[in-house]
């Protein structure tokens, strides 16, 4: 696998992504082509329907569509992991131009069972090709491209619902061959998917043993423990279905808000739409810039801030009565509108910080063998959120609740997710933490991070500098590290919420506490024999001086017990920070030295537990270090 394209861009021009993005985004521009032309031609050129009124059948045509995701994602997880996913997507995109057939065929002779038929074989197909195209990635992508492809795949999928929402109102508004053209334009574009599908280069199946189960309730139930069996990876989906409930209520009341609030018509809809989605696409760009171009969850607590703060702010920018009926071209020049304009941007923003690192999270962290159907699961949660955030919104507006206050109840619930899902997996608060010390204190640098292993156990050991030194090497690395610290500043009131809810394990001297050592080796142990990364500053203490003090005898405890290689590392540039122990250390003088000051952390090779005595590894550590406190 080459690595040869150093930006976005080049990504997207790369043969071993660039068809897989056309592909998708093809797919997903043509589901909403003929779901919107279809929900149109219905709601303002037809009568009733089956009996029903267009009011009712409207929103009965997402019902359609949604449903297969709940009746045969489970089988579609299976048929990708088993599989090579390449061929299934091309297989996948040749009935696609099928289903397009039938949805022209009833377009042309307003056919409405076949027109519902087609919705739900679309709806099939997405269901289909779902887990693919994000199980596909890591396959084709390098660690260190995987968050720029999930950003263009999340872009391309919310600019495929806008333009496709446009073209479909485009065509529908052609009178009378409008029909038929959204029909003719879906048959040209799933031509055009199959086409490029061609061109994605083969993806071998992950679980190539695996027996299909045809039953969707087992199978489904089996995915979702599947998911369950990791901890951060399920969190992680529940993340991403409740953003899909908040990005719901946005996207089906917009229309509605646009037109009872804001005064405005289709146009301003579509524009203020448009601010939105431009605000995903951006989110999710300077998400990629902003990981370094590794998975950073500790932008997904960034991005909920966000959520929540302009949902407020969008409800307090809301006018109470709808000014006089409003252009685009008068509600863009109104420098009052601009307030709800970037609130618009910002939400979309933080939308981009919220999604991103949690798709690439799950596709990094997740077993290749198992790794579509956990895709599989996230998509019939993803569904059941959307479901469940359209009976809130219905209720909410037969209680007489405006549109305004759903959107600030959304905000707020928002909170209640937030701080429900970062207790339960308090990775992403630390991983937060880490990442603004990171770009408001200091500016790091490493070298040799490629030594700390991607996984399995290992004892990481390093020189003690500051009291923000655990903050920082976890920022470096991209995996959860069990730090070993002292018992008393682990008993610490507040910060021991912290220290308790990303495991730290607290030790004692003998002379202080021997039931306590016993029980810090015991943990240690445990956790290397889990395949945990364990922490440890050997020193025993903070340096006094600047220099290294001699390592105790603790790392030959350690590995006696439980023989793991050993990582050593140096940070260097932290003697004169305002969280040293230096004397007269205070943060003026720490600000004297320029704002995001450099720091180091140098990594140096894995040595195997029986070359891995204290002496040996504290000269490693100095030699790391050099000259540089």
């Amino acid at each position: 696998m080459t690595t040869d394209n150093k930006s976005p861009s080049g990504l997207l021009f790369a043969p071993r992504f660039g068809p897989i993005f056309l592909t998708q985004f093809l797919g997903a521009f043509n589901d909403n082509v003929f779901k919107n032309a279809l929900s149109l031609m219905v709601a303002f050129h037809s009568g009733k329907v089956l009996g029903l009124e267009p009011a009712i059948v409207v929103p009965l045509i997402g019902g359609i569509f949604i449903l297969p995701f709940f009746l045969f994602s489970a089988m579609a997880g299976q048929v990708a992991d088993k599989y090579d996913k390449a061929r299934v997507i091309r297989i996948i995109k040749f009935i696609e131009i099928g289903i397009a057939a039938t949805a022209a065929a009833g377009f042309a002779t307003s056919h409405i069972e076949l027109l519902l038929a087609a919705v739900f074989l679309m709806g099939l197909h997405s269901t289909f090709f779902g887990p693919l195209k994000y199980s596909i990635l890591p396959q084709h992508l390098h660690a260190n491209e995987l968050v720029a492809g999930n950003a263009w795949v999340e872009s391309g999928t919310f600019v495929s619902i806008l333009v496709g929402s446009i073209a479909a109102g485009v065509l529908i508004s052609i009178k009378p061959e409008g029909p038929m053209l959204a029909g003719v334009t879906c048959i040209v574009v799933a031509i055009a998917g199959y086409v490029s599908s061609r061109f994605i280069p083969a993806a071998p199946p992950s679980a190539p043993g695996l027996k299909i189960n045809l039953n969707p309730i087992s199978e489904t139930a089996r995915n979702i423990r599947i998911a369950r069996g990791n901890r951060t990876v399920f969190h992680s989906l529940m993340g991403i279905s409740w953003f899909w409930f908040y990005g719901a209520i946005f996207l089906t009341q917009f229309p509605s808000f646009v037109h009872l609030t804001l005064g405005g018509d289709e146009q301003l809809a579509t524009a203020l739409l448009a601010t939105f989605i431009v605000g995903i696409a951006l989110g999710s760009f300077l998400c990629e810039r902003l990981s370094g171009k590794h998975v950073e969850i500790g932008l997904v607590p960034l991005g909920s801030i966000g959520l929540t703060l302009f949902g407020i702010d969008l409800w307090l920018a809301s006018p109470a009565v709808p000014p006089q009926a409003l252009g685009v071209g008068a509600f863009f020049s109104d420098l009052h509108h601009w307030r709800l304009i970037f609130d618009l941007v910002m939400i979309g923003v933080s939308g981009g910080f919220y999604t991103v690192p949690l798709y690439s999270l799950i596709q990094s962290r997740s077993r290749p063998e198992e790794r579509s159907r956990i895709i599989a699961a996230n998509n019939i949660l993803n569904a059941a959120f959307m479901v469940v955030s359209a009976i809130f919104a219905g209720a909410a507006l037969a209680s007489g609740i405006s549109i305004p206050q759903i959107f600030l109840i959304t905000a707020l619930m928002n909170v209640a997710v937030a701080i429900y899902v970062y207790k339960l997996v308090p990775e992403f608060l630390m991983r937060f933490l880490a990442w603004m010390l990171m770009h408001t204190v200091y500016r790091l640098r490493t070298h040799g991070i490629e030594n700390i292993p991607e996984e399995g156990p290992a004892l990481l050991i390093c020189n003690h500098v500051s009291y923000v030194d655990p903050v920082i090497i976890a920022a470096a690395c991209r995996r959860p590290i069990r730090f070993v610290m002292d018992h008393n500043i682990y008993k610490l009131p507040v910060a021991n919420f912290i220290f308790r809810e990303n495991r730290a394990i607290p030790i004692a001297p003998a002379r202080e506490d021997a039931t306590q050592l016993d029980k810090a080796y015991d943990e240690i142990a445990a956790a290397l024999a889990a395949g945990e990364l364990v922490g440890i500053f050997p020193e025993g203490g903070l340096t006094r001086d600047g220099e290294i003090a001699p390592f105790k005898n603790g790392i030959a405890k350690i590995l006696e017990r439980t023989p793991v290689p050993v990582v050593p590392m140096a940070l260097c540039g932290l003697w004169d920070s305002a969280f040293a122990r230096k004397p007269g250390s205070s943060l003026l003088r720490a600000l004297r030295r320029g704002v995001w000051s450099r720091v180091e952390l140098n990594v140096g090779s894995a040595r195997a537990s029986d070359f891995a005595d204290p002496f040996s590894l504290q000269l490693e550590v100095a030699r790391l270090r050099g000259d540089a406190r």
